[in-house]
């Protein structure tokens, strides 16, 4: 799946967790904001270096993920 590339697994960044593009912003933290009630745009105007195609990842990882599907992330 071509959006999974923007999520990044980096030893070094963020303990290791799933992170958009390289970035300290976990795929954990976006699906929670999801999960909470805040919209895409609250997202991106509460990280501005973000774009609505990092939110379409973070979500399509998250469905892989439970379905415990493993995905060959690129590394940071």
């Amino acid at each position: 799946m071509k959006n999974l590339e923007r999520i990044t697994l980096n030893p070094n960044v963020m303990g290791g967790k799933p992170c958009i593009r390289g970035l300290r912003v976990t795929v954990g933290t976006i699906i929670g904001l999801l999960a909470s009630g805040q919209t895409n745009e609250d997202i991106l105007k509460m990280y501005p270096y973000l774009q609505a195609e990092d939110i379409i990842a973070a979500l399509s990882y998250a469905a892989w993920r439970s379905e415990e599907i493993e995905v060959p992330l690129a590394t940071a």
